[in-house]
């Protein structure tokens, strides 16, 4: 993972690699609202934790679509 600072927005790239090749790569931002104090670490936090959502949300669809081809039935995630 990495972070970008750049003013009141920090941006957060991320990247997994499975061990069949694949690779996913998810990017996530924060936004400072101008009354709020300077804390890097909050919006590398927030950023972050976006990112990692958006790659957990395309591993399970890449999951999904794995069963449903064996299993020839739509699966559904569970929440």
């Amino acid at each position: 993972m990495e972070f970008k600072e750049e003013g009141d927005r920090t941006r957060a790239a991320a990247m997994v690699r499975l061990t069949d090749g694949t690779e996913f790569r998810a990017h996530g931002t924060a936004n400072r609202h101008p009354s709020d104090p300077d804390q890097l670490r909050v919006g590398e936090e927030i950023a972050g934790a976006r990112a990692l959502m958006d790659l957990a949300s395309q591993l399970l669809q890449k999951a999904h679509k794995e069963i449903d081809e064996v299993s020839g039935r739509t699966s559904h995630a569970i929440r």
